[in-house]
């Protein structure tokens, strides 16, 4: 059974955290925080398919942690302060993280927050962008 669209199922790029998504993401949340030990980090790095396993997630969460591909991981009901622990693991920032995520380099990523964030122009709407 799939769910009534919501209104914000419409914003581009952006995947709102509703109860739909925390059911969705439970243990691949449970995944990113057993993170927050530094053992479990060591175990992970060090068979990082074997040590996923442990959890009941679905196939296409595993291979979006594999590939470390931060947007699929949100889209499937991944915390981004859970998601984190992730890219910290492999020592790398949250500003990393999020400049992979909107597809620019981390220093770009850092100067355009230092300038304001992202520009208010372009399309608000995936419906705007219907070909």
């Amino acid at each position: 059974m799939s769910k009534k669209p919501e209104e914000y199922d419409d914003i581009p790029g952006t995947w709102v955290f509703d109860a739909e998504r925390a059911r969705q993401g439970y243990h691949l949340n449970a995944f990113f925080y057993s993170l927050m030990k530094a053992e479990n980090r060591a175990e992970f790095l060090a068979d990082e398919h074997k040590y996923l396993e442990k959890f009941p997630m679905t196939e296409t969460q595993r291979a979006a942690v594999m590939k470390r591909d931060w947007n699929a991981l949100l889209e499937l009901g991944g915390v981004s302060y859970a998601i984190v622990k992730l890219a910290f693991t492999d020592k790398k920032s949250y500003q990393y993280m999020a400049s992979q995520m909107v597809g620019i380099t981390e220093k770009e990523y850092v100067q355009m927050m230092q300038a304001g964030g992202r520009s208010l122009e372009g399309w608000r709407s995936k419906s705007e962008r219907k070909s």
